[in-house]
Order: structure tokens, then C-alpha cells, then sequence
């Protein structure tokens, strides 16, 4: 069975650069076959904003396409031996944060993985300029109402806790847009979409990339 993120029951959508609802490739029936020309050498990285999807479309490109994944708070978790929550209340949110960016600069020699990113990831522009040195930065979209459904029943997300309402999220929403999508080489929706498509109009829009500045340079 295919996974489903689900509609936008807001209707709104992510305003910024290269959007997918304004690329040719957002309803192309892409090929099932992960072979060949859907491939790239280097990472993806995943950003945006919590319950965009980033965990289910990493998992899906893997199923796919056969790419490594690392989950940035689970490493996290995994080093410090605690829970996100528990990190922010032992040392603090720099803390964290700190912690993020040398997890960052400890996976610049990886290949073909794709990266699940926090969503404070893209607030640092050093953090940034790590992740355009070893690969391609592709920012998830879902409306507020949507990102509230599914991160409702979640207590892994201190920022959110005893906050869990649209109003709140699109107001957290809106204070991290600009760097978002500063930081963004596509941006993509997910409302309303299923896991596989949103994974194949990735590797197509990324691959066309790849070849646009191949020609360009040759």
C-alpha cells in the first residue's frame, strides 16, 4: 500500500522559489524502475519544518532507490543517550543545536544517502554551507492544519510541546520560511500526495538540475 501524506485542509500553499506546484514534473506518472537515470552521486538532504514528511520520504527513497538514510535526531538521541526532550532540558536547546552541526560536517564524505534533518537544520548558514558541499537541499512543504494532524499524538518535539495548535505552527512557520527556502535548491509539496510520486518528482527535478549545469559548464 502506498503512504499517503495527507491534504492540506487549509487549502494554503508555500509561496518561494521552485515550487512543485509550478514545475512540469508535479503530475508526470514517473517510471517505477529506480534504475539508471533517476540516480545521483550525491546526498539529498531533507529540510523543513516538523511533520512535513522528511522521515517517510527518506524511508521511501530508500525502498526505492536504494539510498542510505540517517536520521539526524535519531543519531542524536543515539550519541547522547537521551531523548531529544531530555537533551533540551539537560543542556539546553545551543545545545542541541551544537550538535546538529558537527553531526553535519561528520557525514561530508558519505555518498548516495539521504539525509532526514532537523528542523532547525537550515537555520544556521553554516549548517547550510555543509550541506550544499556534499549534496542537493530539498525543502518538504505541508500547511499548518495538515502539520498538526500529524504531529498531534507526538511528545518528541520540545519546541511543539503544550503548543500543538495551527495558529501557533503557522506563526513558527512563518519565522523560518525566508531561510528555508534560502537554503532550498527545489521545494516540494506534500499535501495530499503520495510517498512514491513525491520521492520520483525528487530525483527527477534533481537530475535535471544536474544536467542543466553539466551543459552549462561544458
Amino acid at each position: 500500500m502506498k503512504k499517503e501524506l495527507k491534504e492540506n485542509p487549509s487549502g494554503k500553499k508555500a509561496s518561494g522559489k521552485t515550487s512543485s506546484a509550478e514545475n512540469p514534473f508535479r503530475d508526470t506518472p514517473f517510471s517505477d524502475n529506480p534504475s539508471g537515470d533517476h540516480r545521483l552521486k550525491d546526498n539529498i538532504f531533507l529540510i523543513g519544518f516538523m511533520g512535513t514528511g522528511k522521515s517517510t520520504i527518506a524511508d521511501c527513497l530508500h525502498t526505492l532507490y536504494g539510498m542510505d538514510v540517517v536520521e539526524m535526531d535519531r543519531e542524536i538521541e543515539e550519541q547522547e543517550g537521551m531523548g531529544i526532550p531530555d537533551i533540551f532540558e539537560k543542556y539546553g536547546e545551543e545545545y542541541f543545536r551544537n550538535a546538529e552541526t558537527a553531526l553535519l560536517y561528520g557525514m561530508q564524505g558519505r555518498r548516495n544517502t539521504v539525509i532526514s534533518c532537523g528542523g532547525g537544520v537550515p537555520l544556521r548558514e553554516q549548517n547550510v554551507s555543509g550541506m550544499k558541499k556534499s549534496g542537493h537541499v530539498v525543502l518538504l512543504t505541508a500547511g499548518p492544519e495538515t502539520i498538526l494532524q500529524r504531529v498531534r499524538d507526538s511528545h518528541d518535539r520540545p519546541l511543539l510541546e503544550n503548543n500543538k495548535t495551527a495558529a501557533f505552527i503557522a506563526d513558527m512557520m512563518d519565522k523560518r520560511r525566508e531561510k528555508y527556502e534560502a537554503a532550498a535548491d527545489i521545494v516540494v509539496e506534500t499535501d495530499g500526495r503520495d510517498a512514491p510520486r513525491i520521492c520520483r518528482e525528487i530525483l527527477c527535478r534533481l537530475r535535471l538540475q544536474e544536467l542543466q549545469r553539466n551543459t552549462l559548464y561544458n
